[in-house]
């Protein structure tokens, strides 16, 4: 490779320090508050900023089509962390200046891609954006807005806690079941259906716009649950530490899928250390042309030579800033020891599955040799016959293979606890989603 475009890099010792004092985030955060009030005087602001505890105040975003709960969820969310409850009225009707010690809570804009765009040039960037998503027919059932606080309820799963809010809907509830208004006001029910549509032809640009920031949550379900999980994405992205995270577990207990899940979420780099070793073998390099003769040969690459390309790959700049979750090393004490003198990871789970479950889940997997498509038994069975009969199983999804691999792995699992003794064990005989939704739980912890 080049040296003039080789990726940049961060000592250990510099990331740790980095890691240890939130630098990522903290120049992340003065940077977009001189973006956006671009003082005449940018040292005193950000010395004042610093001396009053400013930075990482949050700067949160809600986005939901007509009906959903957007402004009774961003009302929540702007009193549990002490921010400012902004909408499009609001800032049409306040002409004081803010001040940049507050936080903010925004709903409702933007609402096109193109707007976002031009937030993000004056410097209004969100670290959160919570977008609510729900199909067009469960807007339908949500009651027409308390006339007095502006906030919409759906009769199934939100009502107003207090007798007076719920005396009101009941007293203005004028329109038959089932006609769909915007929160707070009465419209013509195509109106709104106009808005929804509106809203949803602009929701792919505005995925793309805010695609590192962004959480999408399903409106359809208790309004409780939907807090909780804007609360608990805003919190874990809050998180002090820059994410290090180890996953540990046998063959077949689910590890790289999700990993795959963590990293697509939370947007941490994904480090599976056999598709890196594979990756660096294919550049060609010295190094590279190592690792491919103990691959031609099947043997285990040495660990002094794996070492080598996790610490060159875990001390870019992506892993730094991002994060990073590594799967598939190490398998045993002295590679546990080894990656703890390097890159200690900072939050370590053990997915746990019985042996049966990972047999199961890996000898029923088989590959097209004409399309690579993977296939397995039971989840994805081939789609035809002809494509059945030409399936290819692995020589490593055989099952004495996977016995042997989780005889290994068996072998091992105490030593590695002794290392990790912090680490969260999950329940990986469940069903993938299940798992994420543990894992994710767990995060917001550690």
């Amino acid at each position: 490779m080049d040296d003039s475009v080789r990726p940049l890099r961060v000592p250990p010792h510099v990331a740790a320090y980095a890691d240890q004092h939130n630098v990522s985030h903290l120049m992340q955060s003065m940077l977009s508050s001189l973006l956006v009030h671009q003082p005449e005087d940018p040292i005193r602001y950000l010395i004042r900023l610093l001396q009053t505890g400013s930075v990482g105040i949050p700067k949160v975003l809600v986005l939901a089509p007509p009906d959903v709960g957007a402004h009774l969820l961003a009302k929540e969310l702007s009193a549990e962390l002490r921010a400012v409850h902004v909408t499009t009225e609001s800032l049409l009707d306040d002409q004081s200046e803010p001040s940049p010690t507050e936080g903010w809570v925004l709903e409702g804009f933007p609402q096109t891609r193109l707007q976002a765009l031009r937030l993000q040039q004056v410097g209004v960037i969100p670290e959160h954006v919570v977008m609510l998503e729900t199909p067009n027919d469960v807007t339908s059932a949500r009651n027409q807005g308390d006339p007095l606080m502006g906030d919409a309820y759906l009769r199934t799963f939100v009502w107003p806690l207090n007798d007076s809010g719920a005396q009101r809907l009941k007293e203005g509830r004028s329109q038959p079941e089932g006609r769909s208004q915007p929160e707070g006001r009465s419209q013509p029910e195509g109106q709104g259906l106009v808005k929804q549509q509106r809203y949803r032809c602009e929701v792919p640009g505005l995925c793309a716009a805010y695609q590192h920031f962004l959480k999408v949550i399903n409106a359809d379900q208790p309004h409780a649950d939907v807090y909780q999980q804007a609360l608990a994405f805003i919190r874990t992205r809050h998180r002090s530490r820059t994410p290090r995270i180890l996953l540990l577990g046998p063959p077949g207990s689910g590890k790289s899928h999700q990993a795959a899940l963590l990293s697509q979420e939370y947007k941490m780099v994904d480090v599976c250390c056999d598709q890196l070793l594979r990756s660096v073998a294919a550049e060609g390099s010295a190094q590279g042309e190592e690792i491919q003769s103990y691959l031609d040969a099947e043997s285990p690459v040495p660990d002094s030579l794996v070492l080598q390309v996790l610490e060159d790959r875990l001390s870019r700049v992506d892993c730094g800033c991002r994060g990073w979750i590594l799967h598939g090393f190490p398998c045993d004490l002295q590679q546990a020891r080894s990656l703890q003198e390097i890159h200690p990871p900072n939050r370590v789970f053990f997915l746990e599955a019985t042996d049966d479950v990972c047999l199961e889940r890996i000898t029923q997997r088989a590959t097209d040799p004409v399309t690579g498509e993977r296939f397995h038994g039971v989840i994805r069975p081939a789609l035809s016959s002809e494509v059945h009969k030409r399936l290819k199983v692995r020589p490593e999804d055989q099952s004495q293979c996977v016995t042997q691999q989780l005889k290994h792995y068996r072998t091992h699992t105490a030593a590695l606890q002794c290392v990790y003794p912090q680490a969260a064990a999950i329940d990986a005989d469940r069903d993938p989603h299940s798992v994420f939704e543990l894992l994710e739980s767990r995060l917001t912890r550690v």
